[in-house]
């Protein structure tokens, strides 16, 4: 597992053990990841990345255009797996959490397990947000640092 902000770990993690989800990301909505696990290369952490949050709003456009309330929950069932995504709202802002389980997990358990994640994650969350920066002048370097917290490398 792995994880930029050092207050996701916990929660994240004992949602990993519960669950029995096989990957797990937690993404802002444009896709930035927060933390990860199960990924065990960065190409296929980013691309799932990428394409949750493309469903993500692609399917917030979708209920614009008709009319309804936004998704909070969107679940494709495979045959051998699913994945489940759904926005999180914690005070750090909008999250994305992306979650792949097998036929040996039941979805009303990721959910459940995934639903008290989110409690947690706003309780470890720091009261205080850190400042942002626009774009920070060594860009590559904040990059190339927090993909190697993200991977171990």
């Amino acid at each position: 597992m792995r994880a930029i902000e050092s207050w996701v770990t916990g929660p994240l993690q004992t949602f990993v053990n519960e669950s029995a989800a096989r990957l797990t990301l937690l993404m802002t909505g444009s896709g930035q990841v927060i933390a990860q696990h199960g990924f065990a290369r960065s190409l296929d952490v980013m691309s799932a990345a990428a394409l949750g949050a493309g469903i993500m709003a692609s399917s917030q456009e979708i209920a614009h255009l008709i009319g309804w309330p936004e998704f909070q929950v969107l679940v494709h069932q495979g045959s051998r797996h699913s994945h489940f995504l759904a926005l999180v709202d914690v005070p750090a802002g909008r999250w994305i959490g992306l979650v792949v389980f097998g036929r040996e997990t039941k979805l009303g358990v990721v959910r459940y397990f995934f639903d008290r994640m989110i409690d947690e994650l706003a309780t470890a969350a720091p009261r205080t947000p850190p400042p942002r920066k626009v774009l920070a002048a060594d860009f590559e370097t904040e990059l190339h640092r927090s993909l190697r917290t993200l991977f171990g490398r």
